[in-house]
């Protein structure tokens, strides 16, 4: 069994447009989240801003160190263990809801020998490498229900409706992600129309059991649309609209060129600066230049990731990877992008390679290294 690419295919094969694209995230990062972090330093730090950057900064290290193994790794190798690693992360994700410890009303970390991480964060990648496998493994019947959508949308399913429970957003992202793969592999449209239409009424479902939820969806909107909200807070900036209102001041701050480094006020306001609202804190700080040019790398990994890396994959399965990973980065910064615009209902996604976080950064180091493995092996 071949683990590692050829020797042939080094490190300087690999797409350095891309590769540039995460470390440049990875430095903004850094000091976005030195800028934002002082709220977090104050109120679980003991004031101590720089312990905390330097807990970030291992652990921006520990993505990138992941990035470098994983892009070593032949990802055909991984494709083979995808569906363990998968059955695994559902059983966290379960194992989440019965011991995990809750925080905002949701259940989403497990504590495993004093590791604190998030399960959907490694659902997330088990769940894009087994999908492409099968998708992979299933082209010569692809447009069969029964042999191909079905057993593929079970395991869609699963996954998706474990994550769901405690993170709607994420499981949403999720489900776009697959369903543009599933296109991508030619799926019949009916099936995919089918899928995406079952998401829609097991999110309706979902919101009814969640009024947290739910009264995020009727702030954005400005409307009443579900039973178990309360209208007075839904539609108050003080209460569900808190927090759009000060991302929108962040950024009405920050006007072309910003109010300079380190210079944020809504830091102080804004509800997790350092991670749901960060691209507000940098705009604010850096301005509409400094947002621009952030959503421009992002741009950078959707454009090459899919017209060099995607196009030009070696087989099937590193078209269908490819493809799944460039989606799952650019739905992450565009939808937290549009989160802090008010463009979108307020999420909590965090802003790849850039927020604060432990698991979300490894698993996002992750997928990196798979992408850049794939542009490794482009003849």
């Amino acid at each position: 069994m071949q683990i590692l690419t050829l020797r042939s295919k080094g490190f300087e094969s690999v797409d350095k447009y891309v590769l540039w694209a995460f470390m440049l995230l990875s430095a903004i990062g850094v000091v976005a989240v030195y800028s934002a972090i002082s709220y977090l330093a104050a109120t679980k730090g003991d004031g101590d801003t720089e312990a905390l950057l330097f807990k970030h900064l291992f652990r921006v290290g520990l993505a990138l160190l992941a990035m470098g193994i994983f892009s070593m790794i032949d990802y055909r190798v991984l494709a083979k263990l995808s569906r363990a690693m998968l059955i695994i992360s559902i059983a966290l994700l379960i194992a989440v809801q019965v011991v995990g410890i809750v925080s905002g009303g949701a259940a989403r970390w497990l504590n495993l020998a004093g590791v604190i991480f998030q399960p959907s964060d490694m659902a997330k990648v088990s769940l894009v490498l087994y999908v492409s496998t099968l998708l992979a493994q299933k082209q010569v019947y692809i447009k069969s229900f029964s042999r191909s959508f079905a057993p593929i949308f079970v395991w869609i399913l699963v996954t998706i409706g474990a994550i769901g429970i405690s993170d709607l957003s994420t499981a949403a992202v999720l489900l776009v992600c697959v369903l543009v793969m599933c296109f991508i592999a030619r799926v019949s449209v009916l099936h995919i129309s089918m899928a995406g239409v079952l998401g829609l009424v097991l999110a309706y479902v979902m919101l009814l059991g969640s009024p947290e939820r739910a009264a995020r969806i009727e702030s954005f909107v400005g409307m009443k649309l579900f039973p178990n909200t309360v209208a007075e807070k839904v539609l108050s900036v003080r209460d569900e609209g808190y927090q759009s209102h000060q991302a929108k001041i962040a950024i009405a701050l920050g006007g072309l060129t910003g109010v300079g480094p380190g210079k944020s006020t809504q830091k102080h306001f804004l509800p997790a600066p350092y991670n749901d609202f960060i691209y507000a804190i940098i705009t604010e700080e850096y301005g509409i230049i400094g947002a621009f040019v952030l959503l421009g790398l992002f741009l950078l990994i959707l454009f090459r990731g899919l017209l060099r890396i995607a196009r030009h994959a070696p087989d099937p399965l590193g078209l269908f990877l490819a493809v799944g990973i460039v989606v799952m980065f650019s739905l992450y910064g565009f939808v937290h992008a549009g989160v802090s615009a008010n463009l979108l209902p307020v999420t909590g996604l965090a802003l790849p390679f850039v927020s604060y976080g432990g698991t979300s950064l490894l698993a996002n180091g992750i997928m990196a290294g798979i992408l850049l493995n794939i542009s490794r092996q482009i003849a």
